[in-house]
């Protein structure tokens, strides 16, 4: 039995638990095993932070967008910017649904953070702040419901190569 949006090139978009501030996280996502995000630095408005934190063993990992590591990540000792992209997503997807994906136990009204064995993870600032880019020059397109190249490679109900 087909639900009726698996048939389309698009998929529902889901509303987010309460607003966040885009301006301090502008991108986040739970993708790739992680989840990971673009922050904005507290100090320098041409700077942004691109930080991740990895399903199951908790690998954080935080840099600049010049690729410098974060000073305030201390092994696996989260920095503010991880703690804000936590803190957001949270905001956008619920605790519950972040927690699932990162594997997190948590005790009730406990924050996430508390429920982190972290661990100093691999430097993905280059996929995280692509995959950003990526999704900023979606924003750059007219408005149309035609679909878009990029998802071209579904293939189309009923054909046979």
């Amino acid at each position: 039995m087909s639900i009726p949006y698996e048939r389309r090139s698009s998929a529902p978009v889901i509303e987010p638990v309460r607003s966040r501030k885009l301006a301090k996280v502008p991108f986040l996502e739970l993708a790739e095993g992680r989840l990971q995000g673009v922050v904005s630095s507290g100090s320098d408005v041409s700077r942004v932070y691109v930080s991740s934190i990895t399903a199951g063993d908790h690998g954080l990992s935080c840099n600049t967008n010049n690729n410098r590591p974060c000073g305030g990540l201390s092994g696996a000792y989260p920095c503010n910017h991880l703690r804000s992209l936590l803190a957001e997503a949270t905001l956008q997807y619920g605790a519950a649904r972040v927690a699932r994906y990162l594997k997190v136990e948590v005790v009730e009204g406990a924050d996430l953070i508390t429920g982190l064995h972290p661990v100093a993870a691999p430097n993905r600032a280059a996929e995280v702040f692509s995959s950003f880019l990526r999704h900023l020059s979606y924003l750059e397109l007219p408005a149309t419901t035609d679909p878009l190249p990029d998802l071209q490679w579904f293939p189309a109900a009923g054909t046979v190569r």
